[in-house]
């Protein structure tokens, strides 16, 4: 089966290696790897602070970058999740209407696309702790992305599974919301990180990069006997 990749800007500059380990998982399952090194942004930052025009912009050149051909896989909820609910908003009555709807169809986040498409739920992963899953916002309320990650996690060996009493609450990240409103955005991420230690966690899990550096930094600040893990760095482990 072939598959496009989507990496996304906090993964490509910040955790490369997390887009690695979902190449390297994908690969694993037999999956035909196609990256075009001319994709950039999908458009979400301009569009979630309101430039819609720039946001168009930026959705034009992706729509160029991928096709409907072949599936189109992201380590992050959050993108896959704006460009499957708001892009066919950006282009309607325009000339790539039918193109936009062809590429929301074959965009999915990684962890759904392995169980749902793949019908693969272990994958052999091991990886020894007790963690906690977070859900984040755009893989949960734009993806409806709830158990394939628990599935996934769930068979892996030696990690042990714990759910917190926030796990769907928001981190506090929200990209510029957390510069807008920095208060805020430390008091949830206080909360959650509160929640997980109060779960017995030694790791936060999520499917989106921006959540975990918004929590880890939190955590590093605090002194927190807690790690962020991105879940495509857990099920590429083998030891």
């Amino acid at each position: 089966m072939k598959v496009q990749l989507f990496i996304p800007c906090f993964i490509d500059q910040l955790y490369p290696q997390t887009g690695m380990n979902m190449a390297k998982v994908l690969e694993q399952l037999g999956c035909e790897l196609v990256y075009n090194n001319r994709q950039t942004c999908c458009g979400q930052p301009a569009f979630n602070a309101g430039y819609r025009n720039e946001a168009k912009a930026v959705g034009h050149k992706f729509l160029h970058d991928f096709n409907s051909s072949s599936y189109i896989v992201t380590p992050g909820g959050s993108c896959a999740g704006y460009v499957r609910n708001h892009y066919d908003k950006l282009f309607d009555n325009s000339s790539e209407h039918n193109q936009c709807i062809g590429v929301q169809e074959k965009m999915y986040e990684f962890t759904e696309f392995i169980v749902d498409v793949l019908k693969v739920e272990d994958l052999g992963a091991v990886f020894n702790g007790r963690a906690t899953y977070h859900d984040a916002c755009g893989a949960l309320r734009e993806c409806d992305i709830k158990q394939a990650p628990r599935k996934l996690l769930q068979n892996v060996r030696g990690l042990e599974l714990t759910e917190m009493k926030e796990a769907e609450t928001c981190c506090g990240f929200g990209g510029t919301f957390a510069v807008k409103f920095e208060a805020i955005s430390t008091g949830m991420a206080q909360v959650k990180t509160q929640s997980a230690l109060d779960a017995g966690a030694k790791y936060i899990i999520s499917t989106d990069a921006s959540c975990l550096m918004h929590l880890q930094a939190y955590i590093d600040k605090q002194g927190l006997p807690l790690q962020t893990l991105h879940i495509a760095d857990i099920l590429a482990g083998n030891q």
